[in-house]
């Protein structure tokens, strides 16, 4: 800070937040596969596991290495009881196997998007700091120009007019009218040179305020940074784990049903036939095929639906979910926004407290509504989020991001590494993570740091 001739204060302008630019690049992966429902017994009660894993199993790398028994392998353990035996053994064992793998995959994956969530919490509370410090910093700053200026105005005055002596013509320009009037002025002066001593001292104390707190930030843009990195990290493993949670799922699901018909034909005393059972297995099968074929149309006719009621930005009051502007975004949810962005009370229940800062914003439709994409993009992470529970974020390009929280379960309907459309169905409304009722929860990033959606998104024409 520097005083000039005129008493204006020089000040050195703010550089621009430099954000961190060290998000890895995630390694491509395999496309999710939707979860279903696991049946115990054969026949038509086991039909959509048959059907998705005819699709999805020979897509997936096996999660739990086995050596499957064949019909034939079946068939010929029938004919001896020892080796009947044997291939029963074999056989549970096989399902025990796929059962632990799920569990412990699952558990993992649970694990690691705990981790996930904490870091990514963590990160945002760090940025937040940090952007605080800077706001005071700058308050100060302003504060130490403007009492500098003050101050500096005198002083400049007493520069030009050359010295003490002659700026006493600042106050006693003409006659006094009397001693009285004389030495009153002579206390005006006194007075002012008192307090812009005191104007000047503040702006002293101002300006190093200033500088502590600026330093104060850098150490604390630093920090954001690392954490950030730290979430990034996390938020791979997260979704490498999810990733072997739903491969070990899929295969379960396309071994299971088999396994269990051919440990029905060895226990079977009657003289039913291999190929009997070998048929009810197709017949599963074929039926799961048909089930998934209904269920995506029913999917695509609920989208084009909800398109079509769609128009306009929407509002804060709800309404026009999908519906894509001209600015190529689209509201993500019909729903009332029920909670904003910023600081709010903490709410505890079910167990757990809510945080103290909002991130983004809660917009409620109703249990299993429609979310959409906001923009078009690529989905980077597609799974459970700590408390965010089922939770997707998509990549927009150019350091824009949006999150969308507590998706019910099954309700994901995206996968990694996906590109998607703006309007786009991307998963239904839930309830899960730290939810006092279905919601999604919807946020907004630049550079990785959330910004508030209402304006946000109001930039771009909508409104939530």
């Amino acid at each position: 800070m520097e005083l000039s001739r005129s008493g204006e204060v020089r000040v050195e302008p703010d550089h621009a937040l430099e954000e961190c630019g060290c998000a890895p690049t995630p390694r491509e992966r395999r496309a999710l596969w939707p979860a279903v429902s696991r049946r115990t017994a054969l026949g038509i009660a086991a039909l959509g596991i048959v059907g998705i894993a005819a699709i999805a199993g020979p897509l997936l790398p096996p999660a739990f290495a086995a050596d499957y028994p064949t019909w034939d392998d079946v068939q010929a353990a029938r004919a001896n009881e020892s080796a009947k035996a044997q291939e029963v053994q074999r056989i549970n064992g096989l399902i025990d196997g796929l059962t632990a793998e799920v569990a412990r995959t699952q558990a993992e994956a649970e694990r690691l998007a705990g981790e996930f969530y904490i870091a990514q919490q963590a990160y945002f509370d760090a940025a937040q700091r940090a952007d605080q410090l800077q706001q005071q910093a700058d308050e100060q700053a302003a504060k130490a120009v403007d009492s500098a200026n003050k101050a500096g105005r005198v002083a400049a005055q007493l520069y030009r007019n050359g010295g003490d002596d002659t700026s006493l013509e600042l106050f006693f320009a003409g006659s006094a009218a009397s001693a009285d009037d004389l030495l009153a002025r002579l206390g005006t002066m006194d007075q002012l040179m008192t307090r812009n001593q005191a104007v000047y001292a503040d702006a002293i104390t101002a300006r190093d305020s200033a500088q502590s707190l600026s330093d104060q930030a850098v150490v604390a843009r630093d920090e954001r940074d690392r954490l950030q990195q730290v979430a990034e990290q996390k938020m791979i493993e997260a979704q490498a784990a999810a990733d072997a949670a739903q491969t070990a799922l899929v295969e379960q699901q396309s071994h299971l049903v088999e396994l269990q018909a051919q440990l029905a034909a060895l226990q079977d005393q009657t003289a039913q036939t291999i190929a009997g059972y070998q048929a009810g297995v197709e017949a599963a099968r074929k039926a799961a095929e048909e089930a998934a074929a209904r269920a995506r149309a029913e999917a695509e006719r609920l989208a084009n639906e909800a398109a079509q009621n769609g128009g306009g930005g929407g509002g804060g009051g709800g309404g026009n979910g999908g519906s894509v502007v001209g600015s190529g975004w689209a509201r993500p949810s019909s729903g009332w926004r029920t909670s904003g962005y910023g600081p709010r009370s903490v709410q505890c229940g079910s167990g757990y407290c809510s945080s103290g800062f909002h991130y983004g914003v809660d917009l409620a439709s109703g249990c299993g509504s429609a979310i959409y994409a906001a923009s078009s993009g690529r989905v980077v992470y597609a799974g459970r989020n700590g408390g965010y529970g089922n939770y997707i974020k998509i990549d927009h390009g150019g350091g824009i991001g949006t999150g969308y929280g507590h998706i019910q379960n099954g309700g994901i309907l995206v996968s990694y590494g996906q590109q998607v459309s703006a309007g786009q169905l991307i998963a239904y409304e839930g309830n899960t993570g730290n939810s006092f009722g279905c919601h999604v929860h919807f946020e907004t990033y630049v550079n990785g740091y959330p910004e508030n959606p209402i304006n946000f998104m109001a930039d771009r024409g909508i409104s939530v």
